[in-house]
C-alpha cells in the first residue's frame, strides 16, 4: 500500500489508526541545536496501547537503552553514569514511561546491569522490561551457552520474569544463522516454554537483513504465537529503505505483513540512527515553519507513533532533554495530518538526496581493533553535509569558513588517533554492521575529503 500526496483527511485517519488505535488516557554530543527547554508534562498525558496478548497498558513512547550516559572512571575510560540512568529512568517513569528495551550486547554489555539497578528501585509492576537473546557470536550457540545468557539477564535486570523477550536482530547472515542461534539448538522452543512457565511474558523478535528470514518466522506464526515483533520504521525506511541499504526491506511492507496476522509492532530507529533528528537547514527551516514550537525529531516520532497496531516506539534517549522532548510529542500523540504526511514524503526525497552515510550509531562495528571511532566519523560527516558544511568549490566565497569548520569541528569530534586516515580496510567491521554499510569504503571517502580540505582543494 503507497502513500498517495492525494490521500484524503479521512482515509489517511483510517490506514494510520488515528480513532479506535489511539489510547489517550489519564496518565550526538549532549543535547542538538534543536533541542527545546524543559516544560511541564503531566503523565497523565501519555498515549498508551494495549498488548493483546497480556492486556499490558504500554507506553508509546518507548525507553531505548542502547546509548546510556557516560562519565570517566579513574582509567580515563568511558563508563555507564549510573547516576544519571537513575534520574533518567525516574523521570521517565514520572512522565508515564514504562517500557524499557535493553540487550546483553549494549553499552558494552553493562546496558542490562544499569537498568537493572535503576529500575530495581521501583516497583516491579510499575514498568515492562523488554531484552533479548544476542547470541551473535557462534561461541555462544551451543543451548547451554544460550541458556546461560538468557539466565544472566534475568540476574542483572534482578527480575524474576521478562516481559518482552526477543530474539535479536534475526536476519542478519540469513536462514542459516537463524537455524544455528535459535532452531538447531532447540532455544526457540526453549523461549517457548519459559513464556508457557510465566518466565517471559511476550515473546517475540527483531528483525534486520534477509527478509527470507522474516517471512519464515511469520509463516509459523500458527506454531510460533509471536506476540510482537520489533521493526525498523521511520518515513525514509517506508518506501525507501533499499536507497539507505540494498539489505534492507521497505518499512511499508513489514508493517503490512504484522497487520495482516494482527502483531503488534514495536518500531527501533525512528530517527534513523539519528539522521531525521538533524536534517538540513532547509527542511528544518520549513519544519519549523510549519509546528514552531515543535523539535525536527517530533516529526519522526509522530510519524512513526502514529500507526495502527504499533506497541511502542523506541528511543535511545541518552540525556534528558531529548527525554522531556519525547515526552512532549507523546503526551499526547497528535496524530500526522494527510498534509503533514505528504510533506514527509517529499522530505525523505530531499534527504536522500544528500550524500550522507546510513549510519544508525548502533556501534555493532565497535571496537575496532585499529581504535578508529567509526559512528563519530560519520555523525561529524552527516552533520556537516546537513548544515552545508562540505565545501564543493574552492572558488566559492563560503569554501575558507566551510572548510574551517569542517576541520576543526572533525579534531574536536574524533580524536588524531581515532579518525578515518587510520583505517586499513582490514573489514572486521562491515559483518556486524545492520545496515549494510561498506564501511572502509565510506571511511577511505571521508579522509580523501579531508585531505583535500587541508590542502585546499576542492571536493
Amino acid at each position: 500500500m503507497k502513500h498517495d500526496k492525494n490521500i484524503s483527511r479521512r482515509g489517511f485517519l483510517k490506514f494510520m489508526g488515528a480513532g479506535a488505535a489511539l489510547s489517550v488516557v489519564g496518565c550526538n554530543g549532549r543535547g542538538s541545536a534543536d533541542s527545546v527547554a524543559s516544560d511541564a508534562v503531566d503523565p497523565g498525558d501519555m498515549t498508551y496501547r494495549m498488548t493483546p496478548s497480556t492486556g499490558d497498558r504500554v507506553s508509546i513512547l518507548g525507553y531505548g537503552c542502547m546509548r546510556l550516559p557516560t562519565v570517566k572512571d579513574a582509567d580515563g575510560q568511558d563508563v555507564i553514569d549510573q547516576e544519571e540512568v537513575n534520574r533518567s529512568v525516574d523521570e521517565a517513569l514520572k512522565g508515564g514511561v514504562n517500557y524499557f528495551d535493553t540487550s546483553p550486547a549494549y553499552c558494552k554489555g553493562f546496558s542490562e546491569r544499569a537498568m537493572g539497578i535503576a529500575l530495581s528501585r521501583h516497583p516491579r509492576q510499575s514498568y515492562f522490561i523488554a531484552t533479548k537473546l544476542s547470541n551473535f557470536n557462534p561461541s555462544t550457540w551451543p543451548r547451554e551457552k544460550s541458556i546461560e545468557m538468557y539466565r544472566n539477564s534475568l540476574r542483572e535486570l534482578r527480575t524474576d520474569y521478562i516481559d518482552y523477550m526477543l530474539l535479536h536482530a534475526v536476519g542478519q547472515g540469513g536462514m542459516e544463522n537463524l537455524h544455528g542461534r535459535y532452531l538447531d539448538n532447540g532455544m526457540l522452543d526453549f523461549l517457548m516454554a519459559e513464556r508457557e512457565a510465566g518466565r517471559i511474558r511476550n515473546l517475540g523478535f527483531s528483525y534486520h537483513g534477509d527478509v527470507e528470514v522474516f517471512d519464515y518466522l511469520l509463516a509459523n506464526h500458527d506454531r510460533y504465537r509471536w506476540d510482537f515483533v520489533q521493526i525498523q520504521l521511520n518515513y525514509i525506511d517506508w518506501n525507501h529503505a533499499k536507497e539507505v541499504n540494498e539489505r534492507n526491506t521497505n518499512a511499508e511492507y513489514l508493517y503490512g505483513e504484522l497487520r495482516k496476522r494482527g502483531i503488534p509492532a514495536v518500531i527501533m530507529e525512528p530517527l534513523l540512527g539519528g539522521r531525521l533528528a538533524s536534517v538540513n537547514n532547509n527542511l528544518t527551516a520549513r519544519m519549523k515553519q510549519r509546528r514552531p514550537a515543535d523539535s525536527v525529531a517530533s516529526w519522526a516520532f509522530r510519524y512513526a507513533g502514529s500507526f495502527e497496531g504499533v506497541l511502542t516506539v523506541l528511543s535511545g534517549m541518552t540525556y534528558r532533554e531529548h527525554l522531556r522532548d519525547n515526552l512532549r510529542t507523546y503526551s499526547p500523540l497528535q496524530p500526522l495530518t494527510d498534509d503533514e504526511l505528504a510533506f514527509l514524503d517529499m522530505a525523505a526525497r530531499i534527504i536522500l538526496s544528500y550524500p550522507t552515510v546510513g549510519c544508525t550509531d548502533c556501534k555493532y562495528c565497535m571496537p575496532c581493533p585499529y581504535g578508529i571511532d567509526i559512528p563519530s566519523i560519520f555523525r561529524h560527516y552527516n552533520r556537516c553535509v546537513n548544515e552545508g558544511e562540505v565545501p564543493s568549490r574552492s572558488v566559492d566565497p563560503d569554501y575558507e569558513r566551510a572548510r574551517k569548520a569542517f576541520l576543526v569541528g572533525y579534531d574536536r569530534s574524533v580524536p588524531r588517533l581515532r579518525q578515518a586516515e587510520r583505517c586499513i580496510g582490514c573489514g572486521e567491521c562491515v559483518p556486524h554492521c545492520p545496515q549494510g554499510i561498506k564501511i572502509p569504503d565510506q571511511l577511505a571517502r571521508i579522509d580523501a575529503i579531508v585531505e583535500k580540505l587541508k590542502r585546499g582543494l576542492p571536493v
